[in-house]
């Protein structure tokens, strides 16, 4: 089994490599297109390359349905099957915290809670692995608090780490009729930057295929860079549509995403990572394309 993870893990290690380098090829030949259609001079570092490019432009053309940069292809397949997601949380959870998991897991239809215990990471990774797990959530807390999730897919990653706030569980809200257990409809608003889109494709992967009769609905809606989480229930009512929240309800915000598996740690590769502190910060929307 080691070897056969090994081995997968290289294949995949190649496949990305080899899409990187076709997006790099892309990105010069589209630079070089730019520059012929609007006669300006060719950048300088096209111009020991220019002729190639050229001819390559001639047989240049996108595939029906060939999206043409798809990152790595670890959510190809998704929706052929539900996802298996497993939640845990940090060590010693305090009752809070052992009690959002449990309603995190009403949130996901058919995600699983399980004790952390004292097992180490590589240990819970190699387990849901072994088991088929599609995706690991951990979630951490300060003095009681849930203030963070991690959203690792697996076997190969990517892992995204994200700030939570505002955690209000089911019977804070008033939903306190039964939780709905149907796949919701997801909504996903304002996350159409390219990080956003990245952001969306991890977030949405967790929930399965909802039936066209599901009256369920969950919204990530994007507020300067802050996802806003809820739950709701509709019905109709003759010619309206009443809208019920059921929780549990919370704020996301991501600041890193690496491009391996939880246990891997520092030695990932950082796809994107968020920087708070730089001049322009205050200004820039990184989930939003306006």
């Amino acid at each position: 089994q080691l070897r056969r993870q090994a081995r997968e893990r290289r294949e995949y290690l190649q496949r990305r490599a080899r899409e990187q380098q076709q997006q790099r090829q892309r990105e010069r030949r589209e630079s070089l297109r730019r520059a012929l259609d609007e006669n300006r001079l060719l950048p300088t570092e096209l111009r020991r390359e220019a002729l190639a490019l050229q001819k390559e432009l001639e047989f240049d053309f996108e595939a029906p349905g060939e999206t043409g940069d798809s990152q790595d292809d670890e959510y190809r397949w998704a929706g052929l099957e539900p996802p298996k997601v497993m939640v845990t949380t940090s060590r010693d959870p305090s009752a809070r915290l052992r009690l959002f998991a449990k309603e995190l897991c009403l949130l996901l239809p058919g995600a699983r809670r399980m004790n952390r215990g004292r097992a180490e990471l590589g240990a819970l990774v190699g387990a849901c692995r072994a088991a088929g797990v599609t995706d690991l959530l951990v979630l951490h807390e300060t003095r009681g608090r849930p203030d963070g999730l991690t959203v690792s897919h697996l076997p190969h990653g990517p892992t995204a780490h994200f700030t939570l706030s505002g955690a209000v569980l089911r019977q804070e809200v008033g939903g306190l009729r039964g939780a709905p257990l149907a796949a919701p409809h997801l909504l996903l608003l304002r996350l159409d930057s390219t990080l956003g889109k990245r952001v969306g494709t991890i977030l949405k992967h967790l929930f399965p295929v909802p039936r066209p009769d599901s009256r369920r609905v969950v919204t990530f809606a994007n507020e300067d860079d802050v996802i806003l989480v809820r739950n709701h229930v509709y019905r109709r009512r003759g010619r309206t549509v009443e809208l019920e929240e059921v929780g549990p309800r919370f704020q996301l915000r991501p600041y890193l995403i690496r491009l391996g598996t939880l246990e891997q740690g520092d030695t990932a590769d950082v796809e994107w990572r968020w920087h708070p502190y730089t001049a322009t910060a205050p200004k820039r929307r990184l989930l939003s394309a306006t």
